[in-house]
C-alpha cells in the first residue's frame, strides 16, 4: 500500500474536499435563508462555487498533508485556500452581485467554510494519522552515520508511528548495534535493494562523504535530509535565509517576525479593541468612574510605567481599585489589601479593572493577547534571577496571556510562579499562531466566569 497510496489520495481527497465543500455552501445557504440574509439560489447556483473552491484547492496542493505536518499547518492552508476562495466568489459568483448586504453574506459564507471545512480536513488528517500509524502508507528510511542527535531521530521514528516513516537501521563505521546494517561504505552497496525513501545524514559526517550520498540519492531519486547538532534542536521550526548562493540558519526567529503573521495579529487586536472601546467602554468608564470617584480621593485611572515591545516603557492604564498610596509600583497586590478600595475589590474579582488596556491596544503598546506586563522594579528583579526573562518582551505584551490561563495570575508568591510564567511565555512566542490566540481567549472567558481564585 505504499506506492499505490500516494497515487491515489490526492484523487481521493480532491473528490471528498469538491463534496465537503458543496455541502458546507447549502449549509451556509440554509442559515442565510432562515435569518433572512439571503434571497436565496438553487443547488445548481452552488455548483460554480465549489468549482471555484476545487480549483482554488489543486492549485495550492491541498491535499499535500505533510507526514509530520500538525494539525494547525492543515488549517493554516485551509484558510489562506478560504481567503483566495471568498475573494473569486465576492468578484464572480452572480448569485451574489445582486445582494445588498454582500459582506454579511460573504462572512456568513467565511464562517461556515471554517467550522464545516476545517473539521472535515482535521478529520482526513486524523484517519491518514491512524492508517500511517497501522504500518499503511509507510516510507523506507536509513541513517547515514549514528552519534550526536541521530539516535533521538530513531526514537521520534520508533514513537510516532502515525507518521509513517519505517527506519531500517544505521550505517556507521564505529557504531555496532541491532540497529546497525553495516559500515558507510556498505551503505552503497545495500540501498539500491532497500527500497529506500529518505536518507538522513548525521551532522558530523566528512563533507566529502556527504557530497557523494546525496550524489546516490539523486540517481536514484531518493530524499535527502541533514540532522542539525544538539545546539539547533531548539523549541521551535528553524527557517533559512539566503545571501545570493549562501544560506544561513535564523536560529531564533519568531512567527511573529513574518510580516503576513505580524499584520493579521495587529488587525485583530484593531478590530477587537475598537469594537470593546465603541460598544463598552464608551459607557464603562463614565459609569466605573463616578463609582470611584463616590469612594475615594484621587484619579479614575491608576496610570503605571511597564516595560512593552523590546523593552520600550509605556503607560499602562487601569482603573483605579486602591487608595493612592506609595507602595503601588513596589508592592504587589495580596489577599485582604487594606489598600483596595470597596469599588476596587469588585473591579478586580471581576477584572473589569484591566478593561482600559483595551485603550493601550488601539495605542500600539499592547495585543490582546500575549505576556502579561510586569512592573518596572518586578523586571529589573526578575531578570537577575531567571533565565531568558527578558526574551518574553519580543513582542507586545497582552491584557491576557497562555500563563494566565493556565493558572499563573495574580500574586507571585514564589519563585516557581514566576519560573512557569516566563516558560508559558517563550512557548507562546515561539509557537505563536491565530489558533492558539483564540483558544486562550475562549479559555479567559471561562477562567472569568469560574475561576476567580487568584483575583484579589
Amino acid at each position: 500500500m505504499k506506492r499505490r497510496f500516494d497515487t491515489y489520495f490526492p484523487w481521493f481527497f480532491t473528490f471528498s474536499d469538491f463534496l465537503a465543500s458543496l455541502i458546507s455552501l447549502l449549509v451556509a445557504n440554509l442559515l442565510l435563508q432562515l435569518t433572512g440574509g439571503f434571497e436565496g439560489a438553487g443547488f445548481s447556483a452552488f455548483l460554480p462555487l465549489s468549482v471555484f473552491w476545487l480549483l482554488i484547492s489543486a492549485l495550492r496542493k491541498d491535499y499535500k498533508i505533510g507526514r509530520t505536518d500538525e494539525y494547525d499547518h492543515t488549517l493554516r492552508n485551509l484558510l489562506v485556500t478560504l481567503l483566495w476562495f471568498l475573494v473569486a466568489t465576492a468578484i464572480l459568483w452572480r448569485p451574489l452581485q445582486s445582494g445588498n448586504i454582500r459582506w454579511i453574506q460573504l462572512l456568513v459564507l467565511g464562517v461556515t467554510m471554517v467550522i464545516l471545512m476545517g473539521s472535515f480536513r482535521v478529520f482526513v488528517h486524523i484517519l491518514l494519522r491512524r492508517y500511517r500509524a497501522k504500518g499503511n502508507n509507510y516510507q523506507n528510511a536509513v541513517i547515514v552515520g549514528k552519534g550526536g542527535t541521530s539516535p533521538r531521530l530513531a526514537d521520534v521514528f520508533r514513537i510516532r508511528k502515525d507518521f509513517g516513516i519505517n527506519f531500517l537501521g544505521y550505517f556507521d563505521d564505529q557504531a555496532d548495534c541491532n540497529q546497525t546494517r553495516g559500515g558507510i561504505k556498505d551503505f552503497f552497496g545495500q540501498a539500491p535493494a532497500l527500497d529506500l525513501d529518505l536518507i538522513y545524514i548525521q551532522e558530523h559526517l566528512d563533507p566529502a562523504l556527504v557530497k557523494r550520498v546525496i550524489d546516490f540519492a539523486d540517481e536514484n531519486y531518493i530524499k535527502v535530509k541533514m540532522i542539525p547538532g544538539s545546539s539547533l534542536q531548539l523549541e521551535k521550526n528553524l527557517s533559512f535565509s539566503k545571501y545570493g548562493d549562501f544560506f544561513v540558519i535564523n536560529v531564533n526567529e519568531i512567527p511573529l517576525d513574518h510580516p503576513l503573521n505580524s499584520f493579521a495579529k495587529r488587525t485583530f487586536d484593531l478590530v477587537f479593541a475598537g469594537l470593546v472601546t465603541i460598544f463598552i467602554l464608551s459607557w464603562l468608564i463614565p459609569l466605573v468612574g463616578i463609582f470611584i470617584k463616590l469612594e475615594s480621593k484621587g484619579p479614575v485611572f491608576f496610570i503605571q510605567k511597564r516595560n512593552g515591545v523590546n523593552n520600550k516603557e509605556f503607560n499602562c492604564l487601569k482603573f483605579r481599585s486602591m487608595t493612592p498610596n506609595d507602595y503601588a509600583d513596589t508592592k504587589q497586590a495580596t489577599k485582604n489589601d487594606p489598600r483596595v478600595t470597596r469599588i476596587g475589590s469588585f473591579l478586580r474579582n471581576s477584572s473589569l479593572d484591566e478593561m482600559p488596556q483595551f485603550l493601550n491596544v488601539l495605542a500600539g503598546d499592547m495585543s490582546i493577547v500575549g505576556p502579561r506586563p510586569h512592573t518596572i522594579p518586578m523586571n529589573q528583579t526578575f531578570k537577575t534571577q531567571i533565565e531568558r526573562y527578558n526574551s518574553r518582551h519580543k513582542i507586545r505584551p497582552g491584557i491576557t496571556g497562555l500563563a494566565q490561563v493556565r493558572g499563573f495570575r495574580g500574586e507571585i508568591e514564589n519563585t516557581y510562579q514566576i519560573r512557569s510564567r516566563v516558560r508559558l511565555d517563550y512557548f507562546y512566542i515561539n509557537n505563536w499562531s491565530f489558533f492558539l490566540d483564540m483558544g486562550i481567549m475562549i479559555k479567559t472567558i471561562h477562567e472569568l466566569l469560574f475561576n476567580r481564585e487568584n483575583a484579589y
